[in-house]
């Protein structure tokens, strides 16, 4: 064996099948969780001395190469290290108050405050800080990034989270620092709200969107010109959503906004009640599951819904052919090469788990209204 070789396995780790992302979140030192959901309110942390703070990597199942995320904790009156770096990122605050500090083009600094249910993204590449604002409670921002991508397609740290370049075309106009942002009209289902930072999701204005079903209304957002996906979605009291599949490049992760209720997961031969079943409520976040597993979600609030959905491949730059395919099919029904079941062809079992389930909570189901006379109502 010649020097400098690696001997825990002949040297074979440094020549074949090299994961510079796996690589690297091993090194970090904090915990990785996997799985379907999540509860990033109560979630177990530990010290993370590279960022500060405690934290965890969030790996959900199906999850795919491109994105990743994890939770991270500032400590009451504590704030994160500075940092920079060459991939994208979203950040959705769980728990807690406090702001956030980046730096410009030019060497401006715009800070924006913070509190539950915000979302912000930082502009790649940008310097950044984050504060927590209390000196009594710990703050929690989730955050999905395109780390993995990045690290692999480079293999070098130093590059990711060194590199000097200015992308100037990622901070858009100085409001949307402020808290404000510009509505683009597309269709129904793909109109947008370009911003950087929204202080609240749970009062963001939605447009309906007919086409998956219930009265149900969303909206597609665009934050600092990334390439990750985000959307707000909302569904009213007593309904549920068409189900529907995504690539499971993706890599979809669900947040609960506001309202509470579960989401079944199958695959296309298997039974959709007896499958993976994620309850959720705020704080909660679950993937949309590996391969291409058909997910539906369904409100048992006594109140509409309302969730957030990143991921990886935004509708303004879906980057891949997948996602671009995705995007056009997201309503359309199955037998028209889309990726949604309409509610005439949904398995009859998943309207009677419903109403089952608002009974419990002494609640009526609205459903009949869109699934009741193929139900024989």
């Amino acid at each position: 064996m010649t020097d400098g070789a690696d001997d825990s396995n002949n040297g074979i780790g440094k020549l074949y099948l090299v994961d510079s992302y796996k690589e690297f979140i091993e090194q970090e030192g904090i915990p990785f969780v996997t799985g379907f959901s999540v509860d990033c309110l109560t979630l177990p942390l530990e010290p993370w001395e590279r960022l500060g703070g405690q934290g965890a990597y969030i790996q959900l199942d199906g999850t795919g190469d491109y994105a990743d995320s994890y939770l991270v904790e500032i400590p009451a009156g504590g704030q994160l290290k500075p940092e920079q770096h060459l991939f994208d990122e979203v950040m959705y605050v769980a728990s807690g108050h406090g702001a956030t500090a980046i730096e410009l083009p030019g060497g401006k600094t715009e800070t924006f405050e913070w509190g539950p249910g915000s979302l912000f993204a930082i502009p790649l590449n940008a310097p950044h800080q984050h504060f927590n604002g209390s000196g009594s409670q710990p703050a929690r921002l989730y955050a999905e990034t395109s780390l993995p991508i990045y690290l692999n397609l480079t293999h070098n740290r130093d590059f990711i989270f060194g590199c000097p370049y200015v992308f100037d075309d990622r901070y858009g106009d100085e409001s949307f620092f402020r808290g404000e942002g510009k509505f683009r009209s597309i269709v129904q289902g793909r109109h947008q709200w370009e911003s950087v930072f929204i202080p609240s999701l749970a009062s963001l204005e939605l447009q309906a969107w007919a086409e998956r079903g219930a009265g149900g209304k969303s909206i597609q957002i665009i934050l600092a010109e990334s390439t990750l996906h985000a959307h707000v979605s909302e569904f009213p009291q007593g309904t549920y959503k068409k189900a529907h599949r995504k690539p499971s490049e993706a890599g979809v992760n669900i947040m609960c906004v506001t309202g509470e209720g579960y989401t079944l997961l199958w695959e296309e031969d298997e039974n959709p009640i007896d499958s993976i079943r994620v309850d959720w409520k705020p704080g909660t976040i679950f993937a949309n599951g590996p391969g291409h597993h058909f997910h539906q979600h369904f409100n048992t609030a006594s109140f509409p819904a309302r969730y957030l959905a990143l991921g990886f491949g935004g509708m303004r730059y879906p980057v891949t052919k997948g996602r671009r395919w995705a995007y056009d099919t997201a309503d359309k029904p199955l037998k028209d090469g889309g990726r949604q079941i309409e509610y005439d062809g949904e398995d009859p079992r998943i309207l009677a788990l419903f109403e089952e389930e608002m009974a419990k909570r002494g609640l009526e189901s609205r459903m009949g209204d869109y699934v009741g006379a193929r139900a024989g109502r």
